[in-house]
């Protein structure tokens, strides 16, 4: 796979993450690991999200629509898909910026 497919696929998933870092390690150019740094940040940060969301959703289920927030992280997750299509290095909204210089095991 060519590092644009595999900026897309870093999206879908952990383990689409995962066939991107490794599938791309050697051959990465920036493009690459600026989607795999981006999608790495959403990764942690739904996860994140959904274990607290679940845990208040324990203790007060009256605030159910809160679950709703996990159509905000797909809406994420679309757009950086089209970033990586677009071969565009662009934040993702909200939470993007947080990540550009993370990772550093990414490269």
């Amino acid at each position: 796979m060519d590092n644009k497919t595999l900026s897309i696929v870093s999206y879908i998933t952990l383990i689409g993450w995962l066939i991107a870092y490794f599938s791309g390690k050697e051959k990465a150019n920036d493009l690459l690991k600026y989607h795999l740094k981006q999608a790495f940040g959403l990764l942690i940060v739904s996860i994140i999200v959904n274990v607290i969301l679940s845990i208040v959703l324990t203790f007060i289920p009256a605030l159910s629509a809160l679950s709703y927030i996990g159509i905000l992280f797909f809406v994420l997750m679309i757009l950086g898909i089209i970033n990586a299509a677009n071969e565009v290095k662009k934040p993702l909204p909200i939470i993007g910026k947080a990540f550009e210089n993370q990772f550093s095991f990414i490269g």
